[in-house]
């Protein structure tokens, strides 16, 4: 399982959800590398997304060094691989 913790960008994401595709789509844009974790395929992931959003399951949730942020935008998610993990951003 992936938390947080990582140094990565982590997207945490389920089925169904549109708000997940539509970012997960404009993120394939960018060539930005991330992991994808099912919430709903692991519980461990799940509690972590509740744990950074006031005890819901939103998603998306997308974590970027560590960092994370509740439904975030595109521009959101490259601003903090910006400031967090610029060599992380594609070349």
């Amino acid at each position: 399982m992936t938390t947080g913790n990582d140094d990565g960008v982590v997207v945490y994401w389920r089925p169904g959800c549109v708000f997940c595709a539509a970012l997960l789509t404009r993120l394939r844009f960018t060539k930005l590398r991330y992991t994808k974790v099912n919430i709903w395929k692991d519980p461990e992931a799940a509690a972590y997304v509740r744990s950074v959003a006031d005890g819901n399951e939103t998603v998306p949730t997308v974590t970027v060094a560590g960092e994370a942020m509740v439904n975030p935008s595109r521009k959101r998610v490259l601003e903090a691989v910006a400031t967090r993990a610029p060599h992380l951003l594609p070349e």
